[in-house]
């Protein structure tokens, strides 16, 4: 592996334009080098120039070949070869001329005025330029201007050139530049402070040059460490050499608040992102020389600087550099003269084996604390090798010479110590040595003593600030005295009062006058400067004088519109109107001149005021012209001095002074009239149709965007006089920023009317009027000003003081506005201003108490409107309270709310509560009064709700215990529990016994249940259920005993009435059946018989009963008397149930009571076979079989214990040819121990049959 290495380097050429030239070179080195193009240390780029540019590479020959050379191909190239062992370059020129007749290749100096050459003269602008702009480091700024050339030529483009403070810009990463045919635009594309300056662009032309110019300031970006200084700037590699680079840069401007400790250089490899730090300490000198580089290797460098605070940002990466001695670079570079072609290449005379004699000239070039530089030049006898050298160096005061270098000599002339004892005397010299041997010592130079040899400049003198624009601010100041290698001075500025100073350049000036620009208008400032150099900046000179920002005052323009008012005997009244331009300050008066005209022949002006007049109307006296007699006249005159002032889009404000001359009797009024300004003279029309007696009217019929001109004529007892001259066009508009005066009551109750500009000029001033007449006496109002801001307060409002108000603004475009305060106005204002006075606190509402959870008592109110400021004192029985265990007091801020919590009320805590609010001078308050059963009621709730909250943060009832009745009859105990975790147990108990868990207990979604069914009076007694884990228990009890159990018996009995069916009529072969269905029969239900509305006395012909759940009434042999209504009454201890029939002479009934023995013959029946009483052993099958009979085919079933037994594959039941019924248990058990019946029924009747069956087990028998 080796460094890069030319075997054929590329040569220089001159050649014509329009012609190609290329560029070749052989490069040699492993790994292969990556070869790059440069043009004038300007990468070369093909794709940004298509067709331009071609580079090529083939087996280790590169070339660069540019087609159709034109002038500006003219210029250093460099081909640079780069792999891991280094870096190395080779340069050549190319110089493109023109055929003979055409422009030298000389840069032509500045041209001034016209040169016309082919003919054509070139008119050059520069329009839209850009301004002093700001930017900040790290942002991209922009900067651009249009360029009108006339005559407008196709293809033709000027010289487009770019300067900062005078020096040409070129091309480059940090630099971009655009020409777009009519407009410049350049681009700096990562701010620095070293782009800070002053920019000019300059265009040049065949015929001439334009320049257009502007600063460009470039802030610090925010530090990465709060309080850490600014980044170094300018940093420049220097003295160059295979040993050692020396680094230079410029202090910041801003040190972060404390002074700045030092300095790091930081270096980087070209070609890798490594940054290593080259010292350990921070240097405080702006210069240092960085030792260690590689031979032949390309570095950038940057600087760092540190305080207490931390370190900044790092400056901009300088330009690359070659560790190679200066004699290498130029063998390598050649010696060129781009603009002849001539290449020269110098050649050494051989001399072999000569040792080369004494180096000359050795000097201390540079001597700081840390180092120090030496530098010589080579001996004439030297031989024609190169030679290397050996520095020595000895304290002052011994004769003892020590060798520094001693392993490795030096190549270049120039070499860098360090090391060197800080205060003590050295002496140095040199040795030359080559192959032959080392030659005699140079002559030693005279001690130096090491240390820092440049002093801090001294600080600047005087420092003058003058009036420039209205954001800028003219500096100049004293040079510092005797200061060495000056780099310039920065500026601080600072507004008064504020003791901040902020830079107002952040690189250094080189002259002693600079603009400061971006200035808060109407604001002052001081300024003090501190110079720099390399050993640091300067202490600050003394502050200036404070100088007020404003625009610099300049002459006003000629006042115009002179006019003759008033021509009488030797005097006259002139008139005329104010300036356009004022000069950017107040017009103190006017002097008027007068000249005599003899004959056509004007003659010599002379003065007719000795003292300026500050009105804009003068009477002439003594004046020598042709006499006039005066005779009175009963005209008045024209008004004069007409002023438009409040312009908006639909009305204005007309101002006029009355006439000089009145006539014989006084002014009593005076008419406005108005035309549009382009309108003919016919056009004038009145705005008013009764003469004002005012010097001023609010005109309100204008339309938006119309052009108006006005005129005024007074009037008195002998009619209106002539009309004014008319005033300049007026557009009614509305400007952008147009503001109207506010009025406003503060809190104390004082009125002030408040009006704001936000176009103010630094001569700006707020003139009140009341009545359009400026308030001199300040005894009724008293007048404020501060920056854009004026403030009239009334002192004392009163009737007095009704009228007009208007504030207008000077040295503006017309800015003002009004305000009427009427009777009504001030009636409100007065109002107002008492409330403000004595304010209350409004309050949304009044003082409340509720209860929360764990039975907390909250007394709570909102107030409409508090400050954060307000304070609340809260008070019981006339006692204050305070924060504590038992009071806990908050204020939201935010909603206005304001409560006191209590964790429980005592007997003590009965009486009256009260919240008293104040929120600066506002107050208010709101009382409670809990005393005698309020008190005891919102005691008790509290007391219940606290024992709530502890009963459910355990296991506990959300509802309680508490029983349903289903249609089916069936009674269902249940409650619904929260809270629980399943280690939570629930007990039944009935009557102190726990209920054991059978099928019947179920505990789902928080439900407990117990399923009663066919209730009877057994079940009657008290249910408790009870819920317990580790965190604690609850319980719940249900009375159901006495009057509990009879109200839930009796809605049983209600469900069981809502089921029967209608009252139906059966023949039976005794007689007629009455009967009902429920759906289910409980034998305490109370069932009462009715007959014609009275209550059936049962005997043997007319009995009732129960079969399944059929209740009936049986008549035997039936008679007339047995007619009538019938009724079954059931009873649920409320108002009961009854279900009705008819048995009369019509209708279906009385057929079936005429037909009761055909019903009897047909009617359902149970033949027989049926024994009373089965006894059968377990696991044996039972079948028994009876005969039914009737006509319809009667319906069967089968019940177990009053219910329907359903076939399943236990129990099975059959009928065969309609009238045998079968039952059959295939496997009996136990459980099928009960009571049987068969119920047979059709449309004539029912009957059933009973029967019992007793299951045993063998063991049992036994």
């Amino acid at each position: 592996m080796h460094a890069p290495e030319f075997v054929i380097k590329p040569r220089s050429h001159t050649v014509w334009e329009k012609q190609c030239v290329r560029l070749h070179c052989t490069v040699s080195g492993w790994p292969d080098p990556r070869v790059v193009w440069y043009k004038n240390n300007v990468t070369i780029d093909p794709m940004a120039h298509p067709g331009k540019y071609k580079l090529e590479s083939s087996y280790n020959v590169h070339s660069l070949e540019i087609n159709r050379c034109d002038f500006d191909d003219t210029a250093q190239y460099r081909v640079s070869a780069m792999n891991s062992k280094g870096e190395l370059s080779s340069f050549a020129s190319i110089v493109v001329k023109r055929f003979k007749g055409e422009v030298e290749e000389a840069l032509p100096m500045p041209r001034h005025g016209l040169i016309s050459e082919y003919g054509i003269t070139f008119d050059t602008h520069i329009v839209d330029g850009f301004g002093v702009s700001f930017g900040r480091e790290g942002e991209t700024m922009s900067l651009g201007a249009t360029v009108i050339i006339s005559p407008n030529l196709a293809r033709y483009q000027p010289e487009v050139q770019w300067y900062r403070d005078d020096v040409l810009l070129q091309p480059s990463k940090w630099c971009h530049m655009h020409w777009s045919g009519d407009k410049a635009t350049l681009t700096l594309t990562h701010l620095n402070k070293e782009d800070e300056g002053l920019y000019t662009l300059r265009i040049t032309t065949k015929s001439k040059y334009e320049t257009y110019s502007a600063y460009v300031f470039v802030r610090d970006a925010d530090a990465e460490v709060e309080g850490a200084p600014g980044a170094p700037l300018d940093v420049k590699c220097q003295d160059a050499n295979k040993d050692y680079v020396i680094v230079t840069w410029k202090q910041p401007a801003v040190d972060g608040g404390s002074s700045i400790l030092g300095y790091f250089v930081d270096r980087c490899e070209v070609g890798t992102t490594h940054w290593s730090q080259c010292n350990d300490t921070p240097i405080k000198f702006a210069r240092f020389p960085v030792t260690g580089l590689v031979e032949g290797r390309s570095y950038t460098f940057r600087v760092r600087a540190v305080n207490k605070s931390g370190m900044s940002r790092p400056s901009r990466v300088s330009e690359a550099v070659a560790a190679m001695d200066p004699a290498d670079r130029a063998r390598m570079r050649g010696t060129s003269a781009p603009w002849t072609g001539q290449i020269i290449v110098t050649e050494e005379e051989p001399a072999e084996g000569v040792v080369p004699g004494k180096p000359k000239e050795l000097e201390v070039t540079e001597a700081t604390k840390n180092y120090v530089v030496l530098s010589w030049k080579p001996p004439g006898e030297r031989g024609h090798e190169g030679i290397m050298y050996y520095v020595e160096k000895c304290v002052s005061g011994t004769d003892s010479w020590q060798r520094v270098n001693t392993e490795i000599p030096v190549k270049s002339p120039r070499f860098a110590l360090f090391d060197l004892a800080e205060g003590k005397a050295y002496s140095f010299r040199v040795r030359c040595c080559n192959s032959a041997g080392v030659g005699e010592p140079s002559e030693a130079t005279e001690a130096t003593t090491v240390g820092d040899k440049l002093d801090i400049p001294s600080a600047p003198g005087r420092v003058v600030p003058t009036r420039n624009t209205d954001t800028s601010v003219v500096v100049s100041w004293e040079a510092s005295r005797d200061a060495k290698e000056l780099v310039g001075y920065y500026i601080e500025a600072s507004i008064v009062g504020s003791n901040k100073f902020e830079p107002c350049n952040n690189k250094p000036v080189k002259g002693t006058r600079f603009i400061c620009h971006g200035l808060v208008t109407g604001e002052s400032y001081v300024f003090r400067v501190k110079a720099l150099n390399a050993a640091g900046l300067s202490e600050c000179s003394q502050e200036s004088e404070a100088i007020e920002v404003k625009a610099a005052i300049a002459s006003p323009t000629p006042p115009y519109g002179i006019s003759v008012l008033e021509c009488v005997r030797d005097s006259m009244v002139l008139a005329w109107k104010q300036p356009t331009f004022i000069g950017g300050a107040d017009i103190t008066g006017y002097f008027v001149d007068y000249r005599e005209v003899i004959n056509g022949v004007p003659g010599t002006w002379h003065e007719a005021n000795v003292k300026s007049v500050s009105d804009r109307a003068y009477r002439v006296m003594h004046y020598k012209g042709n006499m006039v007699l005066f005779v009175p006249q009963p005209y008045v005159r024209p008004p004069h001095d007409l002023q438009v002032t409040e312009v908006r889009a639909n009305t204005l404000v007309l101002l006029y002074k009355p006439p000089v001359y009145q006539g014989r009797d006084p002014v009593n009024g005076f008419y406005i009239d108005i035309k549009e300004a382009d309108a003919e003279e016919e056009a004038w029309r009145g705005v008013n149709e009764k003469a004002i007696l005012t010097n001023y009217m609010k005109i309100k019929i204008l339309k938006e965007g119309e052009t108006y001109v006005f005129r005024v004529r007074a009037q008195n007892k002998a009619g209106v006089g002539k009309a004014s001259e008319p005033t300049e066009p007026v557009l009614a508009e509305t400007k952008p920023g147009t503001t109207e005066i506010v009025v406003d009551v503060d809190d104390d109750g004082v009125i002030s009317m408040n009006f704001a500009c936000s176009n103010l000029t630094p001569d700006s001033k707020f003139v009140w009027s009341k009545n359009y007449e400026e308030i001199t006496d300040d005894t009724r109002i008293t007048v404020a000003t501060s920056g854009g801001k004026s403030k009239a307060t009334f002192n004392m409002l009163a009737e007095d003081d009704i009228g007009i108000y208007s504030c207008a603004v000077t040295h503006t475009d017309g800015a003002g506005s009004s305000y009427t305060l009427s009777a009504e106005e001030l009636k409100k204002l007065l109002e107002l201003s008492h409330d403000h006075k004595f304010p209350i606190i409004p309050l949304k509402t009044e003082l409340a108490v509720e209860l929360q959870e764990k039975g907390r008592i909250r007394f709570w109110l909102q107030a409409e409107k508090i400050s954060a400021n307000g304070k609340i004192e809260y008070v019981f029985n006339d006692n204050s309270l305070s924060q504590g265990e038992k009071y806990k007091m908050n204020f939201n801020k935010d909603t206005g709310v304001i409560e006191m919590i209590m964790e429980s009320l005592l007997p003590e805590d009965e009486g009256t509560f009260t919240f008293q609010l104040q929120d600066g001078k506002a107050t208010n308050q709101s009382s409670l009064v809990l005393i005698g059963d309020v008190f005891k009621g919102l005691q008790k709730e509290s007391a219940f709700m606290r024992k709530e909250w502890h009963r459910k943060q355990g296991p506990h009832f959300v509802e309680y215990l508490s029983y349903e009745v289903t249609p089916e009859c069936c009674v269902i105990l249940k409650c619904k529990v929260g809270n629980i975790k399943k280690e939570t147990v629930a007990l039944w108990y009935k009557d102190g016994r726990e209920v054991k868990g059978d099928e019947k207990l179920t505990f789902t979604e928080g439900v407990l249940k117990l399923e009663i069914a066919q209730i009877s009076k057994k079940d009657a007694g008290v249910y408790e259920i009870v819920l317990k884990d580790d965190r604690g228990q609850d319980t719940s009890t249900l009375n159901l005993t006495e009057q509990g159990f009879r109200d839930l018996m009796n809605e049983v009995f209600s469900n069981i009435a809502n089921s029967s069916t209608a009252l139906k009529i059966q023949s039976t072969d005794e007689g007629i059946r009455l009967y009902s269905f429920v759906s289910y029969y409980n034998e305490a239900l109370q069932v009462t018989w009715h007959h014609k509305d009275s209550a059936i006395a049962f005997t043997d012909r007319i009995k009732s009963g129960v079969v399944g759940e059929q209740l009936w009434l049986q008549i035997t042999e039936p008679t007339e008397k047995d007619k009538g209504k019938y009724a079954i009454e059931f009873h649920d201890g409320k108002d009961g149930l009854k279900r009705t029939v008819e048995l009369s002479g019509q209708g279906e009934a009385t057929a079936k009571f005429q037909m009761a023995p055909y019903f009897l013959y047909n009617r359902a029946r149970v033949a027989g076979g049926l024994p009373d009483v089965v006894t059968i052993q377990e696991l044996k099958a039972l079948n028994l079989t009876c005969n039914i009979s009737g006509e319809p085919l009667p319906e069967v079933v089968w019940l177990k214990n009053e219910r329907e037994i359903v076939s399943d594959g236990h129990y099975v039941m059959k009928l065969e040819a309609g009238k045998y019924a079968s039952f059959t248990i295939t496997t009996v058990n136990t459980a099928d121990s009960g009571k049987y019946s068969i119920l047979v029924k059709n449309k004539y009747g029912t009957e059933s049959a009973d029967f019992t069956v007793s299951v045993f087990s063998p063991d049992s028998k036994k």
